[in-house]
């Protein structure tokens, strides 16, 4: 399915949310995995200092202080797409990845990080609902995560050098997210070398993690933010409702606004949303902090507004509503991990 542009994918969430959706599917067979990236090859990721024609190719990326590992969303979604993991080596699917995630999420960080993203076998978007989960999703949800882990210690090995770290992710990739800083950060010596982690879009509590906490301050380094962002007044239905699985009540909700608990920012205070225009709109979404999640207004002076009120669901949304206001915070948690350094070493 080739996205391209934000109407499209309004289009399809609100044929989402009419129904319980019924996928295509078969048993999980060892055999048809897909080949595995090479990340010795530049051309297994998606975003790389490296990559001379990328969406990222405007941003200073070079010569920065602090590396972000980004890990993508779920792009396979189709219904009538029975394989349980992507092909890395489908040039369609690779382009989607690039148009869509890295062009719209991935670049909230990259004006004050070098940015890494590796392509990998993410798994179909019906492994995260029953029955699928249980008839193939689990294994396939591993394939996906051995990608990541992989690309992780190739990144560690060849590019890092020591570097200050951001992991980043949405959804799916906020899923791999955590189980990176449960295994190589949390309660370990990489911990020292984290800035922050954006897991957003997904299920996480306030003891996730050993060491690693919440952060709600906005200069605050070391820990985690997280929020699910649907309409106002409104809650994700089981089976029904694509954000249902990723939020559930106690879970981390860090306002992206203001980078704190307060429970409601006004619109004077939103610094920017990324649309599919490639323009950004200041002062154009007010939010609600609730049980688990981020209510949001439907958002103001965007183009085709209306199409925002058929849409229950701003889980797609999840960094394009915050865009600005990310990049702005990257920036200030940097600048807060450097200054923290050299206070120890006086």
């Amino acid at each position: 399915m080739k996205l391209i542009n934000l109407s499209s994918i309004l289009l399809i969430l609100i044929l989402l949310s009419s129904c319980k959706t019924t996928y295509d599917s078969k048993p999980f067979v060892k055999k048809e995995i897909p080949n595995e990236p090479n990340y010795n090859n530049l051309e297994s990721w998606a975003a790389h200092p490296e990559i001379e024609i990328s969406p990222l190719s405007k941003y200073n990326q070079e010569g920065d202080r602090v590396d972000v590992f980004y890990i993508y969303p779920t792009i396979i979604t189709e219904e009538s797409n029975t394989d349980w993991n992507a092909n890395v080596f489908d040039e369609e699917t690779k382009q989607n990845i690039v148009d869509i995630a890295i062009k719209y999420q991935a670049s909230a960080w990259a004006s004050s990080s070098r940015v890494f993203s590796p392509f990998y076998r993410q798994v179909h978007y019906r492994a995260f609902f029953e029955p699928y989960t249980s008839n193939g999703g689990r294994p396939a949800y591993e394939i996906a995560y051995a990608d990541i882990k992989k690309a992780f210690d190739y990144y560690l090995d060849n590019y890092n050098n020591g570097r200050p770290i951001i992991i980043a992710g949405h959804s799916q990739g906020a899923g791999h997210g955590i189980r990176l800083l449960k295994e190589y950060f949390d309660d370990k010596p990489l911990q020292n070398k984290l800035v922050a982690a954006y897991l957003i879009g997904t299920n996480i509590k306030h003891d996730q993690f050993k060491k690693i906490k919440p952060m709600f301050k906005a200069d605050e380094t070391g820990g985690f933010v997280n929020w699910n962002s649907y309409k106002k007044n409104k809650k994700p239905r089981i089976n029904k409702d694509p954000a249902y699985n990723s939020w559930k009540e106690g879970n981390v909700v860090v306002n992206p606004i203001t980078w704190n608990k307060e429970v409601k920012s006004t619109l004077k205070d939103h610094k920017g949303m990324l649309f599919s225009d490639e323009k950004v709109y200041s002062n154009s979404v007010e939010i609600e902090l609730t049980k688990g999640m981020l209510w949001v207004k439907l958002p103001k002076k965007i183009p085709n507004r209306f199409l925002f009120r058929f849409i229950r669901n701003y889980h797609f949304a999840d960094i394009n509503l915050f865009w600005e206001d990310i990049k702005i915070n990257t920036g200030v948690r940097i600048d807060s991990y450097f200054n923290s350094i050299s206070k120890t070493n006086k």
